[in-house]
């Protein structure tokens, strides 16, 4: 067996970015740059959120323009507690054809938002009980948002917990006791840059030690929650995919581990839960991962 050349033998695991909003309107016309200097980051695989039915479809055509191979991005779709004021009559049979296409790997993101309330509660728990109906229809794992609404969520899925496959809360910020209920379901959790944030993240930084191998994926959530600890802070203080790797650094260092060993296993898990490509060939352009 012929034995790996040195770059390839130190290349890092690429990360996977699962959460990024790439449709939204601060990246327009800057998407080709975004990409590029993710990748020389070492972000190789995003994920590119679909909030509401318009926007999911945005993002299932940025895959397909920006990543015509089809190794690159994919994409949820669904509709977030925000928006579920407008979820209507036909909004199932909408929703329903963009799940069919190959690109769109999990459904969402939906969930429940009791902070802001931009859409009535009821509501919001009438879209989402559809979205999670689709998710066992399809098979599709679910993408969520929870915001001050974990006592009725926890509810919501303990229902459906056997008919629904994958689940993973995007953006986690609750507390510990949160935590381990999300856990105790099996459910997957997404950290950002709020960890980062010695303001209001410092309760997560412990906590994220004892999420465990597995159940662990990254996401940057651009353009919003651009790590405090990031330095130099970039113009205008609009986060991108490439910024992960900060997240990645201030993760490791939280749970004591090494920013190679945290790539590999959150990478591993994101490339499980939404079932993408393997690892593409080593090559010497990629940034390490320091």
């Amino acid at each position: 067996m012929t034995a790996p050349s040195t770059c390839e033998s130190q290349q890092p695991e690429p990360l996977v970015d699962i959460g990024v909003n790439l449709t939204h309107p601060s990246f327009a016309n800057r998407h080709q740059d975004i990409l590029q200097r993710a990748q020389a980051a070492g972000v190789w695989q995003m994920l590119l959120t679909g909030t509401r039915l318009d926007e999911s479809e945005k993002a299932l055509a940025l895959c397909h323009e920006l990543d015509p191979e089809g190794t690159r991005l994919y994409c949820t779709a669904g509709v977030h507690p925000h928006d579920a004021k407008d979820w209507g009559t036909d909004s199932a049979r909408q929703l329903r054809l963009l799940l069919q296409e190959e690109r769109v790997r999990a459904v969402g993101e939906c969930g429940l938002d009791f902070n802001r309330d931009f859409s009535p509660r009821e509501r919001q728990q009438a879209a989402l009980e559809a979205q999670l109906q689709l998710a066992s229809e399809t098979g599709l794992p679910v993408f969520l948002h929870e915001r001050d609404a974990s006592q009725r969520m926890l509810e919501i899925l303990k229902s459906v917990r056997d008919d629904i496959g994958d689940a993973v809360i995007h953006c986690f910020t609750g507390e510990r006791k949160t935590l381990y209920a999300y856990l105790d379901l099996g459910l997957h959790i997404g950290i950002t840059g709020w960890v980062c944030d010695e303001r209001r993240g410092t309760h997560l930084q412990e906590l994220v030690r004892d999420i465990p191998q597995g159940s662990l994926m990254l996401e940057s959530d651009a353009p919003y929650l651009l790590p405090r600890s990031l330095k130099p802070r970039p113009k205008g203080n609009l986060n991108e995919p490439a910024y992960l790797v900060q997240v990645l650094q201030d993760v490791a260092r939280y749970r004591g581990e090494s920013p190679q060993a945290l790539a590999a296993h959150t990478t591993a898990c994101a490339r499980r839960f939404f079932g993408l490509h393997d690892r593409p060939k080593a090559t010497c352009e990629a940034a390490a991962i320091a």
